[in-house]
Parts: C-alpha cells; sequence; structure tokens
C-alpha cells in the first residue's frame, strides 16, 4: 500500500487534501491510481490514514477517509543523532540507515576533527539531507518523517545536553568512544535511572529520549569527550572493533532499538 504525508492542515473531517505536485505525479504516472484505489496517509505526527481516492488530478487529489489509527510503526523510544559531518556523500547513507532504523532528529555538527567547512552553502545540503528523510520514511513505512536539523558546532550541543531540567530534555546521552574499554552500551541501557521520563508504554526504568553523539573520520577530541561528560553524557563503547563515522551511529541505534523496544 502506497504511503503518503501531508501537513495536518490538509486534513478535514471526512477527507483528505493532496496538493504536493511531486506525490500527484507519483499517483497519476507512476503507481498509476485512479479514483477507488486505495492508499495509506500519515499527518506526519501520530495518526495514520487509509483512504480512498475520490477524485485526481494535476492539482490535487481528494481522498475520503476509510479509517484512522494511531501510528503503530513508531519506536516509543526517541533518539536524537548528532552526528559530526563527515566528508562525500556519507551523511546520506547514514541519514537514510538511521531513518530506517528508528532515529527520531539528526542534528550535523562540526566538530574539532571535521574536514567538510561552510561554504555558505550548507542550507542546500541540508534541505537535501531532509529529502533523504523522507524518502528513507516511505520505504520504511514510518508514521513521521524524522527532522535533519540546520548544521551546529559543539558549544550549540552542549547547550542543549547540559539543559536537562527543561521540558524534553535528554534522559541518557550517550557517547560512543573508541578509547573507552570498559562501560558497553548494553550496561548503561540496562542501569537507566529509576526518575528517567517513562511513556507507560516503555519497559520500566528505560529511558524515553536519548541522544547519541558520533564523531567525524577522525573521531572525538579527547577536549570534547572531556565536555559532554561533563555536561552529563555516559562514554560506551559498541564493541571490540573502531567503526566508521558512517557504521558507528547505525550500530548504536540498532543496539538500542534492541535493547528498549524488542
Amino acid at each position: 500500500m502506497s504511503r503518503f504525508f501531508v501537513e495536518p492542515a490538509q486534513i478535514g473531517m471526512d477527507t483528505i487534501t493532496i496538493e504536493d505536485a511531486g506525490d500527484l505525479k507519483h499517483m497519476g504516472k507512476v503507481l498509476r491510481l485512479r479514483p477507488g484505489d486505495q492508499v495509506d496517509v500519515s499527518d506526519g505526527n501520530e495518526w495514520e490514514y487509509r483512504a480512498e481516492i475520490l477524485s485526481l488530478d494535476r492539482e490535487e487529489a481528494v481522498l475520503k477517509i476509510l479509517d484512522k489509527q494511531k501510528c503503530a510503526a513508531e519506536p516509543k523510544v526517541q533518539v536524537t543523532l548528532y552526528q559530526g559531518i563527515p566528508r562525500q556523500g556519507k551523511m546520506e547513507t547514514i541519514i537514510q540507515k538511521c531513518v530506517e532504523l528508528g532515529v527520531r532528529r539528526i542534528v550535523p555538527v562540526f566538530m574539532d576533527r571535521t574536514v567538510v567547512t561552510d561554504k555558505g552553502n550548507f542550507g542546500k545540503k541540508i534541505s537535501r539531507w531532509q529529502k533523504v528523510s523522507a524518502e528513507a520514511v516511505k520505504q520504511c513505512r514510518r508514521g513521521i518523517i524524522p527532522e535533519v536539523s540546520e548544521a551546529v558546532n559543539m558549544s550549540r550541543v552542549l547547550e542543549e545536553l547540559g539543559d536537562r531540567e527543561q521540558p524534553g530534555a535528554y534522559d541518557l546521552v550517550l557517547i560512543p568512544y573508541e578509547n573507552e574499554q570498559g562501560t558497553t552500551i548494553k550496561d548503561v541501557l540496562r542501569a537507566a535511572p529509576p526518575d528517567a521520563q517513562i511513556p507507560t508504554e516503555v519497559p520500566q526504568n528505560a529511558p524515553a529520549r536519548i541522544a547519541v553523539l558520533i564523531g567525524p573520520e577522525g573521531g572525538f577530541s579527547d577536549a570534547e569527550v572531556e565536555q559532554v561528560i561533563a555536561a552529563g553524557g555516559r562514554s560506551v563503547t559498541l564493541g571490540r572493533t573502531t567503526l566508521r563515522t558512517e557504521t558507528a551511529g547505525m550500530a548504536a541505534i540498532a543496539m538500542i532499538m534492541y535493547e528498549l523496544e524488542l
């Protein structure tokens, strides 16, 4: 069943209107959908709909709502990935695979050892990366499109991590670090504090909001690791081997989902 995303304002009491030109072209030219065919529609937040096409042309598609349900495909734990910006096209792979694995938000970060620089056109990269996120969602049938935030530096990241008293603060901050020898990510997840902000659907004592920091190709500087730990982060190992930057985030998210969701 094909899935499309719309803004909540496009959803009425009984009908849904799709106006995006790309979606309309895909519906009519690629999928060859016609009135009477059914599709899945998500509001990009928490609701998903089964709907029947009433009309479809170049300007808009009007769909009749047949069923409305809370999105069942979204992980209960919300993971934000702070990714040291890598070289070349690695970021697109990171976004695609981490979205498939269930990440909620991805923040590109300029770190001490980041080689990539902002030459004034970084906004175009963010727009492209957001499209990669949207395409990955359609493939894996999630109910929301994870946000790819504007690129920030480490000082901004530390501000977010240290703001633990505000609503929506992280319950747990993980920094996978190649020099960590003793503490595994499993150790930390299983020892989550009992006062974490826990939705009732998440297993007891499990953190509801987790931040994961991944360094660029050269890894974290010693100062960055010290600063993250001072802000409440936990240094962990992902295993005996040293992973590439494009692999480490995927591995960490997969481990979190296995431990807390399955």
